[in-house]
């Protein structure tokens, strides 16, 4: 099996796994009384993120399979976005969720990455987004959807995320 199948499979996998813990922390969430934000926006990001491998598949099918030259340095940095998922879940726990989901009386998480950077899960995004393609010479795919997810989180996903970040610290 080819470098290709073998990382595009697992980052399908890996989606799916997330998907299905979302969808468990979503639900137990609701039963406690979360309110839900931006689910106006929320197909618009799920469409971008299948329209993404979509379109990773078929240029690498077009291009070719092998890895594109200098393909170790993205291969690094996918791998980094992946240590930094890992924080990022393990931080948030039973409160994260692909969806913007406000638990009332909570506190805000404040711990591993959080610390640092406000929105850790959309910057492993934005590097895998970027990366994973280039790995293998997609540079269309690596460009468009790195723009076109910019400007959905710096226009609508993270506006709309801090607003219900601000009306969790106003309760």
């Amino acid at each position: 099996m080819s470098l290709f199948f073998l990382v595009f499979t697992f980052v399908v996998l890996q989606r799916l796994l997330e998907v299905v813990y979302a969808r468990s922390n979503e639900k137990r969430m609701r039963a406690q009384g979360a309110i839900e934000f931006g689910a106006e926006h929320y197909k618009w990001i799920v469409l971008l993120h299948v329209l993404f491998f979509v379109s990773l598949l078929a240029e690498v099918f077009y291009i070719g399979m092998d890895p594109a030259l200098g393909w170790q340095w993205f291969f690094a940095g996918f791998l980094i976005a992946q240590f930094l998922r890992v924080w990022s879940l393990a931080s948030l726990g039973p409160f994260w969720n692909t969806k913007i989901l406000v638990l009332p009386g909570a506190s805000k998480v404040k711990r591993g990455p959080y610390r640092w950077i406000p929105h850790p899960n959309y910057v492993v995004v934005a590097i895998e987004i970027a990366s994973l393609p280039l790995i293998f010479g997609a540079w269309r795919t690596a460009l468009v959807f790195s723009v076109a997810n910019a400007l959905l989180l710096l226009f609508i996903r993270i506006p709309a995320e801090e607003k219900a970040l601000e009306r969790l610290e106003s309760q």
